[in-house]
This record gives structure tokens, sequence and C-alpha cells, in this order.
């Protein structure tokens, strides 16, 4: 796996030896795909998944130079596949160290129309999607975690506010982030930690679904502590903090990487000293 456009020095080793699960890479826009690279960089070994045969094609073009990485189906919604998934890897390791799930999905007419019109069916799809395919797929990994490890999800802001036309993915992302805490504290007497990471809006295939995605990123670049967009390195990177011993007293967290946008009470418009009125 080459590592060429994300300038991710320093971090060699940091996860040497290490063996690791992706869930949700769709392209090289992905989330998922950036905290790869960075994995990879570090010195990890991963197994990846993939739900079709176009998304499969996409995973095995980006993997090309990887081909000690493993690439197996699994739909994270079918409790079969998702033991099948792990079965696998235990037949190919000889134990898991980290798991990486970035994996969400609602149907796009919920992100169109209010969230009170949101249908009974919808709304358990995206729960399942969302948030339930972390708690199968903790289930299924934990036994091979042996040796303790670290599983991060990612979430988002619209957990914990409202953004409009977010709507239901809000909720599934409330969910994902209780049950991250609920798992933390089942799997912590066996050493493994489970911890919820927090982007801030970034161009991602997902991302383009959502209505009025372009003035999130404007409206978090203008007033975010940091005036800036997060960048696919800059999660990565917490990622790496998230998955290595440098987070070894670290559980049941959600990690903010949004600039600083999610401490924010209100927007500042007001002038500042100094500048033209």
């Amino acid at each position: 796996m080459t590592n060429t456009t994300m300038g991710l020095h320093g971090i060699q080793g940091l996860l040497a030896g290490k063996r690791g699960v992706v869930l949700g890479v769709a392209n090289d826009k992905s989330i998922a795909w950036g905290c790869a690279q960075a994995a990879a960089a570090a010195g990890a070994r991963m197994a990846f998944n993939f739900l079709g045969p176009a998304q499969e094609k996409r995973v095995r073009g980006l993997l090309a130079d990887s081909p000690d990485a493993l690439i197996l189906p699994c739909d994270v919604t079918k409790d079969d596949e998702v033991d099948a998934f792990f079965a696998a890897i235990k037949s190919a390791w000889d134990g898991l160290d980290f798991v990486i799930h970035s994996v969400a999905y609602c149907e796009k007419d919920c992100l169109r129309d209010k969230f009170v019109n949101t249908s009974r069916a919808h709304f358990a799809q995206a729960l399942d999607v969302s948030a339930y395919s972390l708690v199968s797929v903790a289930r299924a990994a934990a036994p091979l975690m042996t040796a303790g490890g670290s599983i991060i999800c990612m979430s988002y802001y619209g957990a914990e506010k409202v953004v409009p036309k977010y709507n239901v993915m809000g909720v599934a992302k409330a969910a994902l982030e209780a049950s991250a805490r609920y798992l933390a504290e089942d799997l912590g007497p066996q050493g493994v930690r489970v911890n919820s990471l927090s982007a801030g809006p970034i161009r991602t295939l997902s991302a383009s679904a959502i209505p009025g995605f372009k003035t999130m990123l404007e409206s978090a670049s203008r007033y975010a502590p940091l005036r800036r967009n997060v960048t696919q390195e800059d999660i990565a990177r917490s990622a790496l903090y998230l998955l290595s011993d440098l987070s070894s007293g670290v559980t049941g967290e959600t990690l903010h990487v949004d600039s600083g946008y999610s401490v924010l009470g209100m927007f500042n418009d007001v002038t500042e000293p100094g500048s033209p009125s």
C-alpha cells in the first residue's frame, strides 16, 4: 500500500506487527481509506471488506500494491457474513489487534424530508447499518483479540446537536456513540478499547448525498477555531492515536477531529480588533 499523498511522517513502527480490519472503504476519498493508509505506513497488515462486485473492484484497485492484504466479502447487516469474515481472518492470522468501523447508510429521501417523516423501515435500516453493525462486528472480532486491542468507529457532530438535513443519520450516529461506550464496558476486562472518532465535514462519497453539504463545509471553515476544514490526514493521524498504544488508557470516548467546531456555543461574527469594520 503506497502512501504518497498523505505526508504522514514520524509514524513508522507505531503499529509494527499489528493486524487490523478496515470496514467501509468505498474509494480513495473514504475516511476508512485514509486511516488504512496511515495504519499501513505505521507498519500494520490489514483485511478489508467489500459489498458487491463494484465495491470489490474499487477496493482491489486501491490495494493493487498490497499483496499481503486480505480482501473478503462482508455485508455487515448479515450476521452469517460477519461471522464468515472473521472466521477467515482467524484462519489467516493468529490474532487481531484493531478494527476500523466506517460504515453508515440511510436512504437519500431521509435526508431531503423532515426527520419527523422518517418511516419506521428507514429508521430501522439506518440504525441497523450504522450502529448495530458495530455491535455485531465487535462481538465477532473480540474473541480474536487475545492480547487486547482497539476498535474505533466514525461518528459526526450531528450525533450531539441538530444539523439540518442530517436527520436520521444523526440519530444513528448517537446510537453508534452510545454503543461504543457500552462495548467499552463489556470488552474492557479483556483489554479491548472501544472509541468513537467524530470528524468534521469532509468530502466523501456518502457526504455527497447530504443536501447543503457545501454549506456545512463553508460554515466549518469560517467558524471553527482553526478556521479550516479537516483533512483526510487529520482524521487518519487521530485514528492512529486511538489504534496504537499511545491511547492505551483511553476507552469509551468520542474524540472530536473537527478543527474545534464542536466546542462553540455560538458563531463569532464580531469584527476582530484591527480588522476593517
